[in-house]
């Protein structure tokens, strides 16, 4: 695994990269290569999250799990998928609920979102890659305590973000978040068996916007072309 991360990412957390908990994921990550285990997302998107959305530019973050566990999904944003490939069940309901806050939405015909990445919305999965139709087969080896940095250094070192925190394990990652410098909004997963309690009619595409303005930075356009 390189690690190539974007420059004002590598600042903040370099010195991540030399502690044990990562060069034993490191390893792991050798060893499930050297197997034969084709691993997802492909070696350069893994941190494709960070290029996308330097830093200095995040205004908000979408919290996801996993990377998707199928051929060509998975590219390093959560709940996003590659262009080409059928959009998710959960982000189908994500497009749902937008199209429910804005009537005007025009639900796109793939599932990539860099769009908002590109726009300040860090789209982090709290683990980083995945084996071929094994979920979860990378949890626990390392990678939330990256991530888990990844959101403590936001909340210290930066002001007025809104965290969108869906499900329980998302929603568990708030007490990381000093709630007096950021905005924290939680509802259920977009997943088919969540969306309906709750997730639908949250209105965090909207909230979030009226937060970024009423704090002086640029609404996020949530259209995707």
């Amino acid at each position: 695994m390189s690690i190539k991360l974007e420059e004002s990412w590598k600042a903040v957390l370099e010195e991540e990269f030399e502690k044990d908990y990562m060069k034993k994921l490191r390893a792991f990550l050798r060893e499930r290569i050297n197997a034969g285990q084709s691993i997802y997302p492909p070696n350069n998107l893994i941190f494709n999250a960070f290029t996308h959305t330097p830093f200095d530019k995040v205004k908000v973050v979408i919290l996801g799990q996993d990377p998707y566990h199928g051929t060509n999904q998975a590219h390093g944003l959560s709940f996003s998928v590659q262009k080409g490939i059928p959009i998710p069940p959960s982000l189908q309901n994500i497009f749902k609920e937008l199209q429910n806050e804005y009537p005007d939405f025009q639900i796109p015909g793939h599932g990539d979102l860099s769009q908002w990445a590109d726009q300040g919305v860090l789209l982090l999965n709290a683990t980083l890659t995945v084996e071929a139709s094994k979920p979860g087969s990378h949890q626990n080896q390392g990678w939330e305590e990256f991530t888990n940095r990844v959101i403590q250094i936001l909340s210290e070192k930066r002001e007025n973000i809104v965290f969108l925190l869906w499900g329980k394990y998302a929603s568990a990652k708030s007490t990381m978040i000093d709630q007096t410098r950021h905005t924290v909004l939680i509802a259920p997963h977009p997943s088919p068996f969540s969306a309906h309690s709750g997730f639908f009619g949250c209105n965090h595409f909207r909230k979030t916007n009226e937060i970024l303005k009423k704090n002086g930075m640029e609404e996020i356009e949530w259209k995707i072309k």
